[in-house]
This record gives structure tokens, sequence and C-alpha cells, in this order.
């Protein structure tokens, strides 16, 4: 073994962290590739990995959610490096930087405040930050999450200032009352006269009350919806797998043929 690879020190996260630095600034200076890197480069691959972490975490691949978790560390530990060679902040202000937050917004811990329970910590928690200068409770959402996710963070924080429903009854009725809306606004005889902005406004109104209503019941919208896209794949892929055993295309199905396997999918965990 070379001896500039440095040793595995077993149970002392803070020396495993170190070693994770030294790494990571040996191969900033050495490496053509990772020298080469910006904070820019790097974005698109850290959005990669964190999907790719959300992807082991729904499939409760605990070995995967780990190695993952490593890789968005090391990302996370590269845009540090990067900073500290133009000295605008190193990985210790980053750490500090945090600790500093939490410990903030945590006064009924590190405080003499009082909760009851986690929805007054969530009120507390927005109070605070609009006290440290953001100008809006919603400014914390960030603009480029994807529309599902950005629908449920917007709610959430919504709600951290009392803006929200009594109970559940009231969000399914505005559910079922932008359903009709609608249903008023695309069902009509004459597919001409239908107006596709209008239809479209109103369809993104009904989501958005899906998703409330989703966040009353505690269920996490965006991961329904991705354990919904996970089974329909494995479903498609067995129709596909099964067809072709049978020499067919599914080209030239029927799609009552197509629900022979279909339903054969379903049945299997």
């Amino acid at each position: 073994m070379p001896n500039n690879i440095p040793p595995v020190t077993a149970n002392d996260p803070a020396s495993a962290f170190q070693r994770l630095l030294t790494v990571l600034d040996t191969l900033r200076t050495q490496c053509p590739w990772d020298k080469k890197q910006t904070m820019e480069t790097l974005r698109h691959l850290t959005i990669e990995e964190t999907y790719e972490l959300s992807d082991a975490i729904l499939e409760g691949d605990l070995d995967e959610v780990k190695k993952e978790l490593g890789d968005v560390m090391m990302h996370l530990v590269f845009y540090a490096r990067i900073a500290s060679e133009t000295n605008d902040f190193t990985i210790i202000d980053v750490l500090n930087s945090v600790c500093d937050k939490l410990i903030s917004r945590h006064p009924h811990i590190y405080g003499d405040v009082e909760v009851q329970d986690e929805n007054d910590v969530k009120r507390n928690w927005e109070q605070l930050k609009l006290k440290e200068g953001n100008k809006s409770v919603l400014s914390g959402v960030p603009a480029s999450l994807p529309s599902l996710v950005k629908a449920s963070r917007i709610q959430e924080k919504a709600r951290g200032v009392g803006f929200d429903w009594d109970n559940k009854e009231q969000v399914w009725e505005k559910v079922e009352e932008e359903l009709q809306e609608f249903k008023d606004e695309y069902n009509v005889s004459d597919d001409a006269t239908i107006d596709i902005e209008k239809a479209e406004a109103e369809f993104g109104d009904l989501l958005f009350s899906l998703i409330n209503y989703a966040r009353f019941i505690n269920i996490n919208p965006e991961n329904a919806l991705e354990k919904t896209n996970k089974k329909f794949i494995k479903r498609f892929q067995y129709l596909e797998s099964k067809a072709k055993e049978n020499g067919k295309s599914l080209n030239d199905m029927t799609l009552s043929e197509m629900d022979i396997y279909w339903n054969e999918a379903k049945s299997l965990k």
C-alpha cells in the first residue's frame, strides 16, 4: 500500500472526517479531473447524487444509503475546499455556521423557551428565520425545487405561521371543489372549445389541493408518487418480459391481451 494513503481509524468520527478532508485535499492538488472542478461543474453532479440517495432510501437499501451518503458528504467537502482557495470560507466555517444556526433555532433546547409539540417547534423556527432577515416565510423555498416538492414545502411553511385549514375534512372539500372546477373547465362537448390554459390552471389547483390533503394525513406526496412510479415500472417491465417470452410484441397486442400479464404482475409482491 502506498505510504500516502490515509489510514482508517475505527470508532472516531473526527478522524474519519479528517481522512476525507485529507483525501480531497490530495485529489484537488494532484488529480487532473478534480483540479478542474468548480462549484458550477459540481452542481449537477451533486443533484444527481442527492437523487441517488433518495432512491436508496425509498428502496430501503441501507448499504446503498451508506454509499450515497458518502458521495453527498464528499461533494459538500469539495465545495468548501474550492471556497477555501479564494479565502471565502472553509469547512470549519461551514460546520460552525450550521451549529450556530441549529443552536439559535432551538431555544427550547438551548434556551428558556417552552414548547408543547413539534408544531410549536416549526412555528418558532419560521418566526426566528424572519427575525434573522428573511423577507418572507416562503423565501426559504428554493425556486429550482421540483414542483411537487415545492408545493409541499410552501404549504408546510405557511402552516408554520398559522395559515392553514383547521381539519382534513375542510381540505377534502377543497379537493372536491377543485376537481369539479377542473371538470367544468375541461369536460365540454366540443374539444375545440376547451381553453387549455384555464384547464391547466384548474388542474394545477387540483394537484395543489391533493398535496395539501396528503400533508394533513401525514403522507409525503413525493414519496407516494415515486413509489407508484416504481410500482408501475416493475409491472410494465414484467409485461414486457412475459410478452417477449411468448414471442409477442407489445405493439401487436391488444389491450385485453396486455391486461392478462398486467394483472399477473399486480398479483406478485
